[in-house]
């Protein structure tokens, strides 16, 4: 998840939220994924939280509902270019930070059936792995491509001036095109182009920002309502991936009462936030999501495989998340802002020069 918003303009309650949907898919995989299926990543699990566990996955759906909102936030009253600028720098130097660790730690403490080549670190840099013929690096990279392919259709919108302009019947196509995809005719490459399987978090997040900037209407509230029905499609596909590749999964009963108390937070976080104070410390707790929630998944595999022989199990599970968090917000502070205010700064000034080139002639000509 990403914002541009200051201390002095945002909503503390969409970091805590944003932390919370992190931590949703921490305690998932180490609780429930580490352990269960065919590739058992931990060397000893922890059954007795399994059960609550294995609903840590909807902190994806969280991340992805939380973006839209924010990512529409983000693109008001902005640019193609400005808007494309902050992206990258908000997304690239944190994802090339956590992903060469990732590559580091396997690398040198090795975990079946973990690997990290050369060719397969390279082709990671791109963050289209799989493009190239290589895995990714870690498991939840393909969320992030999602949300890349996400701002790339924003980016498009700003480009052709439309965003803002159109902003509902863009929603409502991408909408009907998601469920005809999903529901018709089932083509991964409309599912990777078009988001089709997650769209409806995204347009979920994109129309509650257009009702809180722009005001209620009844198309919005009835495009809203198909998103938030549509997105119980998505509860029923990642239900039947988790049977078969593990055996086991929550009751539609249980995800449906799940994904009404997501999108009911959400909303209370926009509706309601203003009315919590940002502190630095929540600011704090926004910036570390995107780092942990980047390098908790093998790293955090091995480092509770490598503690527990020494500690015990729930030793190892505290050490492990300490240290997690400690390490995201070192890159938070120390990588992940320097990085993006130096991106920015120059990015902004090449851009400037390249229109005073564009407008420049020669005396006489």
């Amino acid at each position: 998840m990403t914002a541009e918003y200051t201390i002095d303009k945002r909503l503390a309650s969409l970091d805590l939220l944003r932390l919370l949907s992190a931590f949703a898919v921490v305690i998932f995989h180490f609780g429930f994924r580490g352990s269960a299926g065919a590739e058992r990543f931990l060397e000893a699990g922890y059954p007795e939280i399994a059960d609550v566990a294995i609903y840590g996955y909807l902190g994806v759906n969280l991340f992805f509902l939380i973006s839209g909102f924010v990512i529409a936030w983000s693109a008001e009253n902005r640019g193609f270019t400005a808007f494309a600028i902050a992206r990258f720098a908000r997304l690239y130097p944190g994802y090339l930070t956590c992903m060469s660790m990732t590559a580091l730690a396997i690398a040198l403490f090795g975990m079946a059936p973990l690997s990290a080549t050369l060719p397969h670190y390279a082709a990671n840099l791109t963050m289209l792995a799989p493009v190239f013929g290589h895995p990714f690096m870690d498991g939840v990279y393909w969320t992030i491509v999602l949300e890349i392919v996400f701002y790339g259709w924003v980016s498009l919108a700003l480009l052709a001036g439309v965003f803002e302009r159109w902003k509902l019947p863009l929603m409502a196509a991408w909408l009907a095109l998601a469920m005809l995809n999903e529901f018709a005719i089932g083509s991964e490459a409309a599912r990777l182009l078009f988001v089709t399987q997650y769209a409806s978090f995204f347009i979920g997040g994109v129309l509650l920002h257009h009702m809180t900037s722009r005001g209620v209407t009844l198309e919005a509230i009835a495009l809203a309502v198909a998103a938030f029905l549509a997105s119980m499609n998505a509860l029923g596909s990642t239900r039947d991936w988790m049977l078969g590749a593990y055996g086991i999964a929550p009751s539609l009963s249980s995800l449906l009462a799940a994904n009404a108390a997501i999108h009911l937070l959400v909303v209370a976080a926009v509706v309601f936030g203003g009315r919590l104070r940002p502190r630095p410390w929540m600011v704090a707790a926004g910036a570390l999501t995107y780092p942990l929630y980047l390098l908790h998944q093998h790293v955090g595999y091995i480092a509770l495989n490598r503690l527990t022989p020494a500690v015990g199990r729930w030793e190892a599970f505290a050490l492990a998340v300490a240290g997690l968090i400690a390490l995201s917000w070192l890159i938070a502070r120390f990588v992940e802002q320097p990085a993006r205010r130096f991106i920015v700064r120059r990015f902004a000034a090449a851009v400037d020069s390249l229109a005073l080139l564009r407008t420049w002639r020669v005396p006489g000509g």
